[in-house]
């Protein structure tokens, strides 16, 4: 029996393995408080796509997503 456990991924390491290149592009910070993503996408869908990829990974931290929305990209 393997008693070794398993650690969750970094939540930074969940969006740069993304195949969504705007996804790999944005930047997640952490702290034992919060995760942080900042960056730009070009649609509300990819902001809320990058939050809900890192909710499992936050634990008890607070999730702060500061993304912006810019149609021209």
């Amino acid at each position: 029996m393997n008693t070794c456990s398993t650690l969750p991924p970094e939540p930074a390491e969940a969006l740069t393995s993304s195949p969504i290149g705007q996804l790999r592009r944005l930047v997640v910070t952490a702290d034992d408080k919060k995760v942080v993503i900042t960056g730009q996408v070009s649609s509300y869908y990819l902001k809320q796509m990058a939050q809900e990829t890192l909710r499992p990974l936050v634990g008890q931290r607070t999730l702060l997503n500061y993304v912006e929305v810019c149609s021209d990209l």
